[in-house]
C-alpha cells in the first residue's frame, strides 16, 4: 500500500515563489521524458509542441472569494466562499474562535450578512441577505479579496487582481488560480496557433481543498475534496479529431487533467457538467491525456500523488530533486514542468 510519507520532499523557504516573474512567461521549464529531467524555459515551449497537437485549457476565473465579517456579538469571522449555489446561496468556511449556529448570521460591511442554512461536512451552507439586492458573485467583486494560497506569506495587491488570474479566464467559480496557465500570455498562445497546436477549454472551479496536505498514513485513506467541472462538446469533439490524425492531447494544469479524467472513467470522454472527487494516484489509468503541463506541487498533496501517477513515481521524485537543487520556484507563482505520460 501507498504511504503518504511517499510523497514527502524537503523544499527549502526561500524556493517558495512569493510574487510572479517580472512579466508573464518569464518562467523556467522542467522537461521530463524517458530520458530524465532537461533544464529549459518556458519561451521554448513551442519547440517542444509538434502540429496537430492539442492543448486543454481551463477557463475557470478566481473569484474574490475571502471575506470579513463579524457575529453579531463582535467577534471576527473571515469567510471563504468555496462554491456559489445560487445567485443568493453559497458553501463557505467560516474561520472564528467559534463556528456560527444554525440559523445565525454573520454581518459584514454594506448591510450584507450571510444566514447559516446548514452544513455540509466542513462548509456552511449560507444564504445572502442585504439591503440592496446583490448576488453572490456581485456581492463578492464588491467587498471581496482574492484568495491567495497559504503558502504566500502577503496581502494581496493590485498585480495579483491581473497575475493571479489566466489570460482566458471566462467562467468565475474557483477559489484558487488554474496556475500552470498562468504561465501563457496571448503572445505564447499566437506562436502555438502558428505552430500548428489547436486550443480547447473545459471548466474546473478549483476548490482550497487543492491545498489540503494528505494526513492520512496510507493514500488509500484519504477522502477526497470535491470539485464541479464542465466538459463542452466542442472539446469532445476537438479531442477526438486530435486522435484521428495522430495528435497528442495536452492538460495545461492538473485541474483540465482531472476534468478529462473525470469525464472518461468510462473509458470514452463524455460532455457534460458534473462533480469530480476523482482522486488519481499510482496504478490509474489514464483515459484521455497524453502530455501534462503542470507546476511544481506541495509535498504529501493530491496533486503531487497525481503527477507521480502520470510520469511515474521515480522519475518525478528525481524531477523535484533535480529542481531543488538548480533552484527552481516552486508552487502557484513558481516555475513549470512539461511531462510525457509514463507508458
Amino acid at each position: 500500500m501507498l504511504r503518504t510519507d511517499d510523497f514527502d520532499y524537503v523544499l527549502p523557504q526561500e524556493l517558495i515563489a512569493q510574487v510572479p516573474p517580472e512579466r508573464r512567461g518569464e518562467s523556467r521549464m522542467l522537461l521530463l521524458n524517458a530520458s530524465g529531467p532537461v533544464d529549459a524555459r518556458f519561451a521554448e515551449l513551442p519547440d517542444w509542441v509538434r502540429a496537430g497537437d492539442l492543448l486543454v485549457l481551463n477557463d475557470t476565473r478566481v473569484m474574490k472569494a475571502r471575506l470579513f465579517g463579524h457575529k453579531p456579538t463582535g467577534g471576527q469571522v473571515e469567510c471563504l466562499v468555496e462554491r456559489v449555489l445560487s445567485s443568493n446561496e453559497a458553501l463557505v468556511h467560516f474561520r472564528s474562535s467559534h463556528s456560527p449556529r444554525m440559523g445565525g448570521s454573520v454581518l459584514f460591511e454594506g448591510g450584507s450578512r450571510l444566514v447559516v442554512l446548514g452544513r455540509e461536512d466542513a462548509l456552511f451552507h449560507v444564504r445572502l441577505e442585504s439591503e440592496v439586492a446583490l448576488t453572490v458573485l456581485d456581492w463578492m467583486e464588491q467587498r471581496g479579496q482574492l484568495p491567495l494560497p497559504p503558502y504566500i506569506e502577503r496581502s494581496p495587491n493590485a498585480q495579483d487582481a491581473e497575475r493571479y488570474q489566466t489570460v482566458y479566464a471566462k467562467e468565475p467559480g474557483a477559489v484558487a488560480a488554474p496556475t500552470a496557465g498562468l504561465h501563457f500570455d496571448a503572445e505564447m498562445l499566437s506562436r502555438l496557433k502558428a505552430r500548428g497546436v489547436a486550443f480547447a477549454s473545459v471548466t474546473l472551479h478549483v476548490g482550497a481543498g487543492t491545498f489540503q496536505p494528505v494526513r492520512a498514513e496510507f493514500v488509500k485513506d484519504h477522502v477526497m475534496h470535491a470539485e464541479w467541472y464542465e466538459i463542452p462538446e466542442e472539446t469532445v469533439a476537438a479531442i477526438a479529431h486530435t486522435r484521428a490524425r495522430g495528435g497528442r492531447v495536452t492538460a495545461i494544469g492538473t485541474t483540465s487533467l482531472r476534468a478529462l479524467e473525470a469525464a472518461s472513467a468510462s473509458g470514452t470522454l463524455v460532455p457534460g457538467i458534473g462533480e469530480t472527487r476523482l482522486f488519481i494516484t499510482p496504478g490509474y489509468r489514464f483515459n484521455t491525456v497524453d502530455r501534462l503541463f503542470t507546476n511544481f506541487h506541495l509535498p504529501r498533496s493530491t496533486l503531487l500523488m497525481l503527477v507521480s501517477a502520470f510520469a511515474g513515481v521515480a522519475p518525478i521524485r528525481a524531477a523535484y530533486q533535480h529542481a531543488i537543487a538548480q533552484r527552481y520556484r516552486f508552487f502557484s507563482y513558481g516555475d513549470a514542468m512539461l511531462m510525457d505520460r509514463q507508458s
